[in-house]
């Protein structure tokens, strides 16, 4: 299948990163899970080695690449382990806003941090009472002089814990009619005071993916920290939250071709009734639909990132995408483990852990629900 935004620089690049982290990461990835992050060692690594944000301009340190080495980051630390998402978040996610809305005077004081590694960054959109439905968030952001106080909770925070700076949606207008136009985007720093972080949250899976509750209480922070215009936040999020479900499209086809192809390899080796379970009718049905429809997905998802790298506007194909790959990524995982019999439901086989760990896929960057209903909008129904 051609790929044609991946040319050889991108494979050179690819074969590089899997050596790294291989190294670095493969390793270790039994010990994150149980620590539930990260720790930062590696994130310095992967910054030393130009594998955090590496579209960013090199002005402020970034290698100004195109959008097909976030392609090989997203593919590659996802075979490795769904669990290390937080770092496409922090890279294909978070920055952006930063890239896209920050000031000159905002840029200089965070991109270096994290391309780095010395700056780990989330994004703080979901709260305890509003999720897809961005519109109902009650964390507010009052003017006070030249400052804004924060005040509210978050949840459901991915890099939280590690987080050393949290692009914030707050409400600088609570009583905007439609509520949206009140929507205004933050950066809030690690100590600044107010600003605390609750426990890691003890999630079903993606368990090396740290994530917590953030909380802030009368959290001061100066004017110059307003990432845009004040009222524009919701318009910011919609224009950005096309790369983000297109990266969770990538990271859930390289899911589910990781798991298609250790399935393979297993039921080779596993003999039943004197034969390999790769020679039997049903196991051969089985797989032969789950490659059929991951070379469906992808040929559809490769196109979609060259709409999007044309700068297409493919909201519509794009939620598309990320409702029905996620879809395929957990109908594979469940597939996949049943091929793998009762050692599928151990801990030491792989894939129980991928089971876990793409079970949220459907849920985060907007339920498969939402993408439905913008699909839906789309087709004035």
């Amino acid at each position: 299948m051609s790929r044609s935004y991946l040319k050889e620089e991108h494979e050179i690049f690819r074969s590089s990163l899997r050596k790294f982290l291989e190294k670095e990461a493969v390793p270790f990835i039994e010990q994150w899970e149980k620590e539930k992050q990260v720790p930062r060692s590696f994130w310095k690594k992967a910054g030393e080695q130009g594998y955090l944000c590496p579209q960013v301009d090199e002005a402020y340190g970034g290698l100004n690449a195109d959008f097909g080495y976030a392609v090989v980051i997203s593919e590659e630390f996802d075979r490795v382990s769904v669990g290390m998402v937080g770092f496409g978040l922090h890279n294909d996610i978070v920055i952006p806003y930063i890239e896209a809305f920050g000031t000159e005077k905002q840029k200089q004081r965070w991109l270096p941090g994290a391309i780095s590694g010395d700056l780990v960054s989330a994004i703080a959109m979901t709260e305890p009472g509003a999720g897809s439905d961005l519109a109902a968030i009650q964390t507010t952001a009052i003017k006070d002089g030249e400052d804004y106080i924060i005040n509210g909770e978050k949840t459901f925070i991915s890099n939280g814990h590690s987080a050393d700076i949290a692009v914030v949606v707050c409400k600088t207008d609570p009583k905007a009619n439609p509520p949206h136009k009140g929507i205004s985007l933050f950066v809030v720093e690690n100590g600044t005071p107010g600003f605390s972080k609750g426990k890691k949250l003890q999630k079903i899976g993606q368990h090396a993916n740290d994530t917590s509750e953030l909380i802030f209480e009368d959290v001061r922070v100066p004017g110059d920290n307003l990432l845009g215009e004040e009222g524009k936040g919701f318009y910011y999020l919609m224009e950005k939250l096309q790369q983000e479900r297109l990266m969770v499209s990538i990271q859930s086809m390289a899911s589910a071709e990781t798991m298609l192809n250790q399935t393979i390899s297993y039921v080779k080796q596993r003999k039943a009734f004197g034969k390999s379970i790769s020679q039997f009718q049903n196991t051969q049905f089985k797989l032969a639909e789950i490659q059929t429809e991951i070379e469906i997905g992808k040929t559809f998802v490769d196109r979609l990132i060259d709409d999007h790298v044309g700068g297409k506007d493919i909201v519509t194909e794009v939620s598309m995408a990320k409702w029905w790959t996620t879809d395929l990524s957990k109908k594979v995982a469940a597939e996949c483990l049943q091929l793998h019999g009762g050692y599928g439901y151990m801990e030491e086989y792989e894939i129980a852990r991928r089971y876990r760990d793409v079970a949220v896929s459907s849920i985060y960057a907007g339920t498969n629900e939402i993408m439905k209903m913008i699909i839906a909008k789309k087709m004035d129904l």
